[in-house]
């Protein structure tokens, strides 16, 4: 009982550090997002109440309060469409300042919240995306700081200039971090897009080599099938007359090899490529691995080769893709690695061969593991249930190293 209680207990304790954990991180997304739009519900609260107070007084807003009210709304209201209208928005807030003035000379001068709101707008046209458009805010705010000390009876040139200067400066200052900003989506973007791009070429990839490996293994099937219809005929042209029994079972096995080989090549027919052909010549296997490596020598690439352990026949194919792989290594060795010289070991276990290609090169490779041949590896090798390692060495180069189950 009390160990259930204790369990309960442990679990109602995960649980609310959990959901507290998602609570604070929605409540600072939501502060990230909506920061802005909290401040400027305190601004509509704070202007409201100072255009009320300061209504008539000295240097105040000369009225009527009902339109300097809502003048306010007027020149607010609109930055709460910034994300829908990013352009039009602060365009609506220098058009509601500057009409205001012609009722009202001193609202936009005496108000703190009318400055902010026009501060704010000029800052959001500075970080637009559209150079043009940014510049083109610049000069429509200048235009409106002009009417508007145009307007005001206190006004003069030294308060134009002066408010005109800390616009730009704004500006400026938005204008330059916008720009970081714009960088930086930019660059993000440019990543999520080579990353879709590496991810569509990988499954082409991976399809294609599927198609490969299919092509191949039709051909290492085909021929054992042909070989067992062509026994099963043999047989049963030696039976005597009275072995009916065996003779149609034998008839039973010739058949159905010989529609399982059509059947094949109408299924593997849809995996060919145009240009190609089936094909004529026996499938590589690893008792062919000394003539690759002559092979890769004679390009220019020095290659060692060591068999360790006593060679076991392998099925036809398995020691394909045995095979496939350390030509694949040599491949990517003498495209990618820019090295000196390399390592072929095949190892015989009990119940497996590892395969090792190892080099001394200092190029890029596919040591990332995101390279297209190290995709088709892995679908070979995960074909037959092995294990695939790709990657540097710690004294420098590259290694692959494959372990199938005989």
């Amino acid at each position: 009982m009390m160990g259930g209680s204790s369990l309960r207990t442990r679990r109602f304790a995960g649980g609310w550090s959990t959901f507290k954990t998602v609570k604070k991180r929605k409540v600072l997304s939501l502060a990230r997002r909506y920061w802005f739009d909290a401040l400027l519900l305190v601004a509509v609260g704070v202007g409201l109440t100072e255009e009320t107070l300061t209504q008539h007084k000295t240097d105040g807003p000369q009225g009527p309060l009902w339109f300097d009210l809502l003048t306010i709304l007027g020149i607010t209201v609109p930055l709460f469409l910034r994300r829908r209208f990013p352009f039009g928005a602060p365009v609506a807030v220098g058009v509601v300042v500057a009409s205001s003035s012609f009722v009202d000379g001193r609202l936009v001068p005496n108000g703190l919240i009318a400055i902010v709101a026009s501060i704010s707008a000029l800052v959001l046209m500075g970080m637009l995306r559209d150079r043009t458009q940014a510049l083109a805010g610049l000069a429509f705010g200048i235009g409106v700081t002009a009417i508007v000390a145009h307007n005001d009876p206190h006004g003069s040139v030294g308060n134009f200039v002066f408010s005109s200067i800390v616009f730009a400066i704004a500006w400026t200052i938005a204008f330059l971090v916008g720009r970081k900003f714009h960088e930086a989506d930019e660059a993000r973007e440019r990543a999520i897009q080579a990353e879709r791009e590496r991810e569509m070429r990988a499954r082409v990839a991976v399809s294609d080599e599927r198609a490969r490996i299919a092509r191949e293994l039709h051909d290492v099937v085909g021929h054992s099938v042909s070989v067992m219809t062509v026994q099963a005929s043999a047989a049963r042209r030696l039976l005597r007359p009275h072995q009916e029994k065996e003779r149609e079972a034998l008839l039973v096995v010739e058949q159905t090899g010989r529609e399982a080989l059509a059947e094949m090549r109408r299924v593997v027919g849809v995996l060919r490529r145009p240009e190609e052909s089936p094909a004529l010549a026996p499938q590589p296997t690893l008792d062919q691995i000394e003539r690759l490596v002559e092979n890769t020598r004679e390009a220019g690439l020095p290659v060692d080769l060591r068999i360790e352990g006593e060679p076991v026949q392998l099925p036809a194919g398995l020691d394909l893709t045995a095979y496939r792989l350390v030509q694949e290594g040599l491949t990517n060795t003498l495209k990618h690695a820019r090295a000196q010289r390399a390592e072929v070991v095949v190892r015989y276990e009990d119940g497996y061969v590892e395969l090792t290609v190892s080099d001394d090169g200092r190029g890029g490779g596919n040591g990332g593991g995101g390279g297209h041949g190290l995709v088709g590896m892995r679908e070979r090798v995960s074909v037959y249930g092995g294990e695939l390692e790709a990657g540097r060495r710690a004294g420098g180069g590259f290694r692959l190293r494959a372990r199938l189950p005989v």
